[in-house]
């Protein structure tokens, strides 16, 4: 098991690339099976869940080429033939539960393993299953798989998503292109992922009314063909790298390969800390201001503020002049990452879904471990502005989400590097 020793404060000072989104990604490859010829997709990140989700598909028969130099991933359904996505693989990311949409689209039936993913926060997949009754599938659990099938076309319906979901949008989308005569989604999410799925299954002949809309209208239609398709960039590593380079005040950083549209109401938010933001095409300017103002903020469905940048802001309030607060109104638990700031020197308090933060604080280096993916990121900010070494355990969460991090932060001046915490036991 890895770790980051990090060294700070350093200011940060050049050029990131952003790397393709995880999140927009993932649905894309589910939406690739659906076709009866091969879909290219590209922009994709070198990351863990990419490879889990590799396997997953390829479990099923599908061939999967993935070209890692390029970001080039491959996927051919032609000999597609396991309806199954297993228990071993889908238990380490939840966005494999993909996988009962498109199979049940594609064939009427499929067994699925019910999800795993970060060790936080109740997102049971009810919304999923009850959506799919609504169109018509047969579902049922059995010893911790869902099994769904369904007639050759099923009728459809209308099913109101409460509360509105991502992954429940993506998965109804996913079984009713191809099965649905006519289906509905009211509240559908429309974050810029859902919007990019359902204008590339257009492209691959779906018929999706309402895009880009909380009301989404699919009628089935008899096959879908493979397509070429760039990947977004990813809008969370944009608003992490964003905020990291606010948070020292002689930092300057510059982000390339930004989906700018994408980031919804976040880079008016940013600019209330202070930092000074040049926006041009696809690339951001970011300098730091002298001092951050502090700026509370409550996480929203999109374009609000989204819930996975809400520790790595509560992290920059910390080195804010005066008290802010930041309110997440989508997981009201999703703050493991509060006690390990406080071991650096943060004052922050949590009440009920809501964190307090006293700034400024001067942060100083030690041993801090996280549960998620957002909450490990935000403790590589925090120890890079605290005085001394850190720590920063359980980084296998990040591989999950970040492509290339420490490369990316060493790159503009952070001193952080991995170190396998097997090796340092074998050394001492």
């Amino acid at each position: 098991m890895d770790k980051f020793v990090i060294e700070g404060p350093t200011p940060l000072k050049g050029t990131i690339p952003i790397s393709g989104s995880k999140n927009a990604a993932l649905p894309l490859m589910a939406a690739a099976i659906l076709g009866d010829s091969p879909t290219t997709i590209t922009n994709v990140p070198k990351l863990r869940d990419i490879y889990t989700f590799n396997n997953v598909i390829r479990v099923t028969g599908c061939q999967v080429n993935f070209d890692e130099e390029q970001g080039t991933l491959a996927i051919d359904p032609k000999h597609l033939s396991h309806l199954e996505a297993p228990y071993e693989l889908v238990r380490k990311m939840r966005a494999s539960f993909y996988m009962l949409g498109a199979l049940l689209g594609k064939f009427g039936q499929a067994k699925v393993s019910l999800p795993g993913g970060c060790a936080w926060g109740p997102r049971p997949v009810d919304l999923h299953l009850d959506g799919l009754r609504e169109m018509g599938a047969d579902i049922e659990l059995e010893q911790g798989y869902v099994i769904a099938s369904a007639p050759k076309r099923m009728e459809g319906g209308t099913f109101k998503l409460e509360p509105s979901s991502v992954g429940a949008t993506v998965n109804l989308v996913l079984a009713s292109v191809l099965r649905a005569e006519k289906f509905t989604i009211k509240n559908a999410a429309k974050e810029p992922d859902v919007v990019l799925l359902c204008k590339k299954l257009v492209e691959m002949g779906a018929d999706i009314e309402g895009i880009g809309t909380h009301t989404l209208t699919i009628r089935a239609v008899d096959s879908l063909e493979g397509i070429t398709v760039r990947n977004a960039s990813d809008r969370i590593e944009t608003g992490t790298f964003m905020i990291a380079g606010a948070m020292h005040p002689e930092s300057e950083v510059t982000l390339t390969n930004v989906d700018v549209d994408d980031l919804g109401h976040f880079p008016k938010t940013f600019r209330k800390t202070g930092a000074d933001m040049t926006i041009e095409d696809d690339t951001i300017r970011i300098s730091a201001p002298e001092k951050i103002s502090p700026t509370s903020v409550k996480t929203q469905i999109y374009p609000g503020f989204p819930t996975d940048l809400q520790a790595q802001w509560s992290t920059m309030m910390t080195q804010a002049a005066g008290k802010s607060s930041v309110t997440d109104t989508i997981y009201y638990d999703r703050f493991s990452y509060v006690p390990e700031v406080v071991r650096l020197g943060g004052d922050m308090e949590v009440k009920e879904n809501t964190v307090h933060i006293e700034g400024k604080t001067q942060l100083k280096g030690a041993s801090v471990m996280s549960t998620d993916l957002r909450a490990s990121v935000s403790l590589v900010l925090a120890a890079m502005i605290a005085k001394g070494m850190s720590e920063v355990l359980r980084i296998y969460h990040l591989d999950r989400g970040y492509e290339d991090l420490e490369e990316k932060l060493r790159s503009v001046g952070a001193q952080i590097s991995r170190v396998s915490q097997e090796a340092e036991a074998v050394t001492n």
